[in-house]
């Protein structure tokens, strides 16, 4: 005689509830989202750090570069300075 079938849980022992696994995902990826900014930001500083750089060259490139040219230069360098601090003002804070 072979043995009769029955209806079996899908329940392992020691497993977590469906809603406790679940917001538990979605801690993890909103960790992993905030870690992503966080490279995403440090990208844009660098960027800005590197615009900074070249502004400040063409600023005090002389003749060689129209005046007005050399002025927004000079000025962008300036900008990128102040949004570079409240940048990582900002992120310090996170």
């Amino acid at each position: 005689m072979s043995p009769s079938l029955s209806v079996v849980s899908d329940n392992v022992v020691g497993a977590l509830p469906r809603s406790e696994a679940l917001s538990m995902r979605v801690r993890r990826l909103q960790a992993e989202a905030r870690g992503l900014a966080r490279e995403h930001i440090a990208a844009l500083v660098a960027a800005l750090h590197e615009a900074e750089v070249l502004a400040a060259e063409i600023a005090e490139g002389g003749e060689a570069y129209p005046a007005g040219i050399r002025d927004i230069a000079r000025r962008l360098t300036e900008e990128c300075e102040l949004k570079i601090g409240t940048i990582e003002a900002i992120n310090a804070r996170l």
